[in-house]
């Protein structure tokens, strides 16, 4: 990134590796395809589609790739989950539907450098076999819609879509589809409820697998928007070199975007596992707010469980275990996993001891609650419970009793839903009520009602009301 200037203010931060963000921000850079072909895009696909769609799959496997919208599983790996003798069109749907509460870095790719996309979906349906692709965008990215639609209209019109792309035998449209908003189309059988034209219920898997079963019953492989983008890199290095940056298993880089009580929020795209929360925090991000201390940190978006600052965990390092503290977890996968949360969307969010955990989670519930669509009983009516309990806790009106409550209903949530919406309003509820149990019970006491941060200082909650 030696020879590439930044625009005031931008310039990343020296612990970065920028592949996917290289261009965000970049001095004299637009998302047109002139700009994007003069920087040495469309390379790989040409290079891509000279090679066999299974050479493709091969090197994206090599690379260890993991997918980047959340879950976290291997994305080679995934597209071999297409059954072997399909007969069926085969789809490629691309996950933007980006919802996830502390998340923003995908659609910095798409207003940025949408062609990169393109060039990654191109690259990824061909690897599957997919002649028709969509591009799933929440409705809340109007601006981000548009800049696509033109992006693919740019590609288009130099055939790089349509018939015969780049002078081969592959076909190939894209297509995108605005979502009307809605979290649970974050989940891909809810996305692809929403793409058919149908209310947004999960399906149940098995059997509705979409690698099998996806859009029109027939094969489809759905991967997020950071995902997508990493193929071209990863055929640009090939899939070796690229499993050398990051750590094993948690191989290449990834967008982090950390947000909440820190003197430099934003985005940095960091080597997997080669920062630890510490050094984020306090070298990438500046540190907290002046005279304030770390409370806690919910690592990978706001369905992730929560980390108190002062917890010791006990993890695998080589053949041995060691005890760490919240600081010193490096940020892949398998590590916040082992230490009882996940590295999920990548949506950090820094919490210091200003922060009532009473007025958090009931932010959190507030908005699971809104967001359930409504086809399990127990998440439907479940988390607006959990809403209602945290409201009384809030404003003093609630017993002690009541965050006992609180932990039973998120309990009989987790596991028995179709999807894992219910999980992701659960973890939030038994992970504050485990770390912060006193505080939330301090807190049915209405002399204790909860006080909350605002940007013009501390508010108590009835001032709000």
């Amino acid at each position: 990134m030696a020879d590439i200037k930044y625009r005031k203010g931008k310039t990343p931060h020296k612990r970065e590796y920028r592949l996917i963000f290289r261009n965000i921000d970049r001095e004299g850079w637009d998302p047109s395809l002139a700009t994007y072909e003069a920087d040495g895009g469309y390379q790989m696909a040409k290079k891509g589609l000279a090679m066999q769609p299974g050479e493709i799959t091969d090197e994206v496997k090599a690379s260890g790739l993991r997918g980047r919208g959340g879950a976290g599983f291997p994305t080679g790996v995934k597209w071999t989950f297409i059954p072997p003798h399909n007969t069926k069109p085969v789809y490629l749907i691309c996950n933007c539907d980006e919802s996830e509460p502390g998340t923003f870095k995908d659609r910095y790719i798409v207003h940025q450098d949408p062609h990169q996309l393109i060039e990654g979906m191109i690259l990824s349906s061909y690897a599957v076999g997919a002649h028709v692709a969509y591009i799933y965008i929440r409705e809340e990215f109007p601006e981000g819609a548009r800049i696509l639609e033109t992006a693919i209209a740019e590609a288009r019109e130099k055939s790089y879509l349509g018939k015969g792309i780049f002078g081969s035998d592959f076909d190939l449209e894209i297509y995108v589809h605005r979502g009307a908003g809605a979290y649970i189309c974050g989940e891909e059988t809810g996305l692809i409820e929403s793409l058919e034209g149908k209310r947004p219920y999960p399906r149940i898997k098995p059997p509705y697998f979409p690698a099998a079963l996806g859009l029109y019953m027939s094969p489809t492989i759905v991967n997020n928007v950071e995902s997508l983008c990493h193929v071209k890199h990863i055929l640009e290095m090939g899939g070796e070199a690229y499993a050398r940056l990051g750590t094993p298993r948690n191989t290449g880089t990834r967008i982090l975007c950390v947000s909440g009580d820190i003197k430099k929020p934003g985005y940095f795209e960091v080597e997997v596992g080669k920062v630890t929360l510490g050094e984020l925090i306090y070298d990438i991000c500046g540190g907290l707010k002046e005279g304030r201390k770390l409370k806690a940190v919910i690592p990978g978006g706001s369905s992730a469980k929560v980390l108190r600052a002062d917890e010791r965990f006990i993890i695998n390092q080589g053949d041995e275990k060691v005890e760490i503290g919240v600081e010193d977890i490096p940020m892949d996968f398998d590590t916040l996993m082992a230490c009882g949360s996940m590295a999920g969307s990548g949506g950090v969010i820094i919490m210091d001891d200003s922060r009532s955990m009473s007025w958090v989670l009931n932010n959190i519930n507030h908005f699971y609650a809104h967001e359930s669509c409504g086809q399990c009983t127990p998440c439907r009516e479940g988390t607006l419970w959990m809403q209602k309990i945290t409201d009384r806790i809030t404003n003093g009106s609630a017993s002690p009793e009541d965050v006992e409550t609180l932990k039973s209903v998120a309990d009989n949530i987790e596991g028995k839903t179709i999807c894992a919406f219910g999980e992701a309003a659960s973890w939030p509820v038994q992970s504050f009520i485990a770390k912060f149990h006193d505080e939330l019970v301090a807190d049915t006491d209405e002399a204790n009602a909860d006080s909350v941060v605002t940007p013009e200082g501390m508010l108590a909650t009835a001032d709000l009301k």
